[in-house]
């Protein structure tokens, strides 16, 4: 006698996946950070004016917290294998680029670097399949 058994498919897991979702908290919690210090001690960015390009440093710190805040908790979606949380990811990734590029003024170099790391979590999002899991 035989019996048939017919298995659910596995989730194909993803090291990009998780890698993505550990990088999105990680910048989200340096964007609180720096959101907090933009706010807190303005004289931690030089800038030549003293204003930046959009907004004045407690506009951008409120700006950078909450976007940091909702980083984190998509990074945690990600690593727990949301869908939801890979299609946030991207457009907060996206975003993050989008801020630092006009937050260039006050921290060049930290812009920059969060540019290109939001650029990898973009592709660490998009590349693996849709049924992925981190």
């Amino acid at each position: 006698m035989t019996s048939a058994t017919t298995r659910a498919p596995m989730p194909i897991r993803s090291d990009w996946l998780s890698f993505a979702g550990l990088l999105s908290i990680l910048l989200g919690a340096f964007n609180v950070f720096e959101g907090i210090v933009a706010f807190a001690k303005k004289s931690y960015f030089l800038t030549a004016t003293g204003q930046l390009l959009i907004f004045n440093f407690t506009t951008w710190g409120w700006i950078l917290l909450i976007v940091g805040i909702i980083q984190i908790v998509v990074g945690a979606g990600i690593l727990k294998g949301m869908l939801w949380a890979r299609i946030a990811g991207v457009v907060l990734a996206f975003l993050a680029c989008i801020l630092h590029f006009l937050f260039i003024a006050a921290y060049p170099f930290w812009s920059i670097v969060a540019i290109a790391v939001s650029i990898l979590v973009m592709y660490a999002l998009i590349s693996p399949p849709k049924n992925a899991s981190a």
